[in-house]
């Protein structure tokens, strides 16, 4: 089920973020996310975020700011569940227009967007991480 986020959501949330970061950017330093953890909590708390949960577990959620998705989080032991497709609907549903950033090097992510009809729009560097970064965007043909 997708239900809205709420604040007692906010410990598991976080933690989904800091697991699948940590496991999906093996090319970017685990201190880093990590060292955003805090930050990215209080983040979290001023999102639009829409959670899947299933038998009173939170396995995975999207963080939406306006039209950008800030990300889209499954655990990993849910991953190629169809989760984050069901996830990626459910905003599709609310939104005419999406748009987000992935990195390069994250292949898997980046052909999920593709596949969902994403298109690059861009190509830059995140000056966080020094990593090359893809600005996507989806747009509803209806």
């Amino acid at each position: 089920m997708i239900r809205i986020f709420n604040e007692k959501d906010l410990n598991e949330v976080a933690d989904i973020w800091l697991d699948t970061n940590i496991k999906a950017h093996n090319f970017i330093p685990a201190k880093y996310w990590r060292d955003n953890f805090e930050l990215v909590k209080e983040m979290l708390l001023q999102a639009e975020i829409y959670v899947y949960e299933d038998a009173d577990r939170i396995q995975g959620f999207v963080g939406l700011e306006n039209n950008y998705i800030a990300g889209i989080f499954v655990c990993a032991e849910s991953q190629s569940q169809g989760i984050g497709k069901q996830l990626l609907d459910y905003v599709k549903t609310k939104k005419t227009e999406l748009s987000l950033n992935v990195y390069k090097k994250n292949v898997r992510a980046v052909q999920f967007y593709q596949r969902e009809n994403f298109k690059i729009l861009i190509e830059n560097i995140d000056e966080n991480t020094n990593e090359t970064e893809y600005t996507m965007i989806w747009k509803d043909e209806k």
